[in-house]
């Protein structure tokens, strides 16, 4: 009886293993959004945290990539230096800078609910290249249209409409106790209507050319197919080279390059191990196991347990326009992730299929040859030859 319990719960923990560390690594992307907005709060420069977080990252990731991918590296030619040089540009530079100046404008729970266009974002951008095709006669391809339109209005409705105060139980509870770590500005007062707006623009702006990176990988990828610690260690070096020019032309006074034991150093050094070096390891085996449907599906939870702990933690100030918006980016989030799921199976199916029955499928689409389904039917289910006796 205690072996078949033993047994019983080895199945259960290696079945569950991908789920678990999914929502581990939620907690972990919440985590940095709490810290970094505390950090932002205390007067850090963005400029700076992206600069030392990449910098935490490239030494993390580094020898990990030389250790195990350092025989038959691709050969770096300018086509793929100007692929490497895009990416770092388009991530650690464009949309962690213009992500953070939006998280200090705005809330961590509103920039979590804003990322949760980002499939949407990347589903239009990959029908625009042309590498997603649409048949609007198939249901997958409606939900994930309709997903996409539903997305993007809720992320409207969030920009646009703010709406009256939700108060929460323990937002009341966390007001009395952490009247100083409001979750705003610095002087304790909720962001302006302005700031709001500027900051939502901003998210969307990080937004877009995350999903823009996504595209550009898929073709950097193919190059680096068995070398990703490679091209992940390029990409933050790079990076960490580029935010270092974009902060010398931003920043002019030398102190904000200054960081101690405190939460910068914490800040810096959690974003950079945690969300840029032990996530990509993470996902990428997740994604290798189950597919980046399964994968993306847990990124609302994030925006989920980031309201929790903004509450408690900084008093967190949650509107009526924030929760409509959220809501509508989940619905859209989930139809899209659905007609994707569909397409995966389909394509599957179609696979899997033998070859001689796939090119009788495909004659079968010509008018000329009307009875090949039928025969393709008789020859599979009719045996080869018949015994006389």
């Amino acid at each position: 009886m205690a072996t078949q319990r033993l047994r019983y719960c080895a199945n259960f923990l290696e079945n569950s293993k991908h789920h678990f560390a999914m929502i581990a690594l939620q907690f972990g992307y919440a985590g940095m959004n709490i810290i970094t907005k505390v950090s932002l709060n205390r007067g850090m420069s963005h400029y700076v945290l992206v600069v030392y977080r990449h910098a935490f990252a490239t030494a993390v990731i580094v020898p990990f990539a030389f250790i195990f991918e350092r025989k038959a590296q691709p050969r770096i030619t300018f086509r793929i230096f100007m692929q490497i040089f895009i990416l770092a540009l388009l991530g650690p530079v464009i949309d962690q800078n213009f992500y953070y100046a939006g998280l200090k404008l705005t809330s961590p729970t509103f920039s979590c609910a804003m990322s949760n266009v980002l499939p949407a974002m990347t589903f239009i951008m990959a029908v625009l290249c042309r590498m997603e095709k649409l048949n609007m006669k198939k249901v997958r391809c409606q939900a994930k249209v309709v997903g996409t339109l539903v997305t993007v209005g809720g992320a409207m409705v969030m920009t646009l409409y703010k709406g009256p105060l939700v108060e929460m139980v323990w937002t009341k509870h966390a007001l009395n106790q952490n009247q100083t770590n409001n979750a705003t500005t610095n002087n304790g007062t909720t962001p302006s209507d302005k700031d709001w707006l500027i900051g939502s623009i901003l998210l969307i702006i990080a937004t877009l050319a995350w999903a823009s990176l996504f595209v550009l990988q898929a073709k950097a990828i193919e190059t680096y197919k068995n070398h990703q610690l490679s091209l992940t260690s390029l990409i933050c070096f790079l990076g960490t080279i580029q935010a270092i020019a974009v902060t010398f032309v931003m920043e002019h006074d030398p102190s904000v390059w200054t960081i101690g034991w405190d939460m910068n150093l914490l800040a810096a050094a959690y974003a950079g191990i945690v969300t840029s070096s032990i996530s990509y390891y993470v996902q990428g085996l997740v994604i290798k196991k189950k597919g980046p449907v399964f994968a993306t599906a847990f990124s609302p939870l994030m925006m989920i347990i980031v309201a929790i702990m903004g509450s408690f933690i900084l008093a967190e100030h949650i509107f009526l326009g924030g929760v409509v918006g959220a809501i509508l980016i989940v619905i859209g989030l989930y139809s899209v992730l659905w007609g994707k799921h569909k397409e995966e199976v389909e394509n599957k199916v179609v696979e899997d299929i033998p070859l001689p029955l796939k090119g009788a499928m495909l004659q079968s689409n010509n008018p000329d040859s009307n009875n090949i389904s039928s025969l393709v039917i008789n020859v599979t289910t009719e045996p080869p030859f018949k015994s006389n006796s």
